[in-house]
């Protein structure tokens, strides 16, 4: 989607989903140099208060943001320009499935770049039993439908 399109207050519900593998969260707590027992140690996390492993919350935020990517920015966005507030209201497991939905908070011409906008997302993560499991706002350099 062009900045154009991205209007304020716009939702869209991603049809995209992804159900999160074991291997998924190993092979990126470990590409990410995160030693925390709670992600690889299945003994351990057993004595947690979650009695399982829990997905690392770093691998959730980035498939939430990813899962967004085909229907609003795929080759409109300029560059990230930041993360706002990033809230886990709950945890994560192997085999629970991701879907997500983006609303459109803000977005304004940009004023030192020409046929850019500035546009801020919130994109929500929700596991297959409805609840939230990740939130975060995001703000892009998106382009301007061209002429």
């Amino acid at each position: 989607m062009w900045f154009e399109d991205l209007t304020e207050g716009l939702v869209v519900r991603h049809a995209i989903t992804r159900t999160i593998t074991e291997a998924d969260n190993v092979m990126f707590t470990c590409m990410t140099m995160n030693p925390a027992p709670l992600h690889l140690d299945a003994d351990y996390a057993a004595s947690s208060e979650f009695g399982q492993v829990i997905v690392n919350s770093m691998f959730t935020l980035a498939l939430l943001i990813g899962i967004s990517v085909h229907e609003l920015t795929m080759g409109t966005t300029v560059a990230n320009l930041g993360f706002g507030a990033v809230t886990f209201p709950a945890p994560v497991f192997h085999g629970d499935t991701l879907d997500a939905e983006t609303a459109i908070l803000r977005a304004r011409r940009s004023s030192s770049r020409p046929g850019q906008g500035v546009v801020t997302f919130e994109h929500r993560g929700f596991k297959q039993t409805g609840d939230l499991v990740a939130r975060c706002e995001r703000t892009a350099l998106m382009h301007c439908r061209p002429n």
